[in-house]
């Protein structure tokens, strides 16, 4: 028997536009005041790669839901090309009739297909995963073989943002899997408000950065973009390994997937 797809709901209430996919979950979220603005803390927090890595050129999204990440780099990351990949065409309908995703054009493309599938040598510079099926990770963007090819991916420098929930009881198994394929070059940080963790993968950036040229790219960045940066380095600060000058980001300065790691 054929597996019914997921139910696709849209609610409004006080002002805010909600996407539900498979559940009762919110997937997606958009003011209706400020359509491009983050809506979600979580989002807020997946946008501290900048710290990162300030400058992408083109970013590859897997998983669309209501759009406000696509949107969010369309409106002020204007130097940075947009792919989407989405396996859900009502999903793409939906974003399109509701959540204001604009068209296609020369910086922005969405594709329906799967992004387990979407991936090609030094395709991007940024890649952002965030895909769930309601409150469930989509375990084929997961695996220890996804998380090899999201290295082979991206361009170095690069990194990966993927968007995890703080009680994924497999969360230390997916991070191991992200350490193993990126060399250990991985950073971990707590949203400030939603239940999420945002986990960074970076690729031919420096294995540790001062703490000091981390508040000076906060600063400016907040200045920019309005998004509270300053906040995200002490949120850095306590789940990763530092000093009091730098924070580390590769204990093993070898890059690149082991292909001997525990699958």
């Amino acid at each position: 028997m054929k597996k019914k797809p997921p139910a696709i709901a849209v609610s409004d209430s006080r002002g805010v536009r909600t996407l539900h996919v498979g559940g009762e979950a919110i997937q997606s979220s958009m003011r209706l005041d400020d359509p491009f603005a983050l809506a979600l803390d979580y989002t807020r927090a997946m946008m501290a790669f900048l710290l990162f890595h300030p400058e992408p050129r083109r970013a590859l999204m897997l998983g669309l839901g209501g759009g406000s990440l696509p949107k969010y780099f369309y409106k002020h990351l204007r130097k940075t090309s947009i792919k989407v990949v989405e396996l859900d065409p009502r999903v793409l309908a939906v974003c399109r009739a509701q959540f204001g995703l604009p068209a296609d054009d020369a910086r922005l493309e969405v594709e329906i297909g799967d992004g387990a599938q979407a991936l090609s040598p030094e395709c991007c510079d940024v890649l952002v995963v965030d895909a769930y099926q309601d409150e469930e990770h989509v375990q084929e963007l997961a695996s220890q073989a996804f998380y090899d090819a999201a290295f082979l991916a991206l361009a170095s420098p690069g990194v990966m943002v993927v968007n995890f929930m703080d009680d994924d009881r497999l969360f230390d198994t997916y991070l191991r899997r992200i350490e193993a394929s990126f060399g250990g070059a991985a950073a971990a940080m707590k949203a400030l408000y939603d239940p999420n963790i945002a986990v960074f993968a970076l690729k031919g950036l420096p294995s540790r950065m001062a703490w000091e040229d981390l508040r000076l790219r906060a600063a400016r960045l907040e200045s920019l973009l309005g998004l509270p940066f300053t906040r995200y380095l002490s949120r850095l600060r306590g789940m990763n390994p530092c000093t009091s000058t730098e924070l580390i980001l590769q204990p093993d300065p070898a890059p690149g997937p082991r292909r001997d790691a525990a699958r």
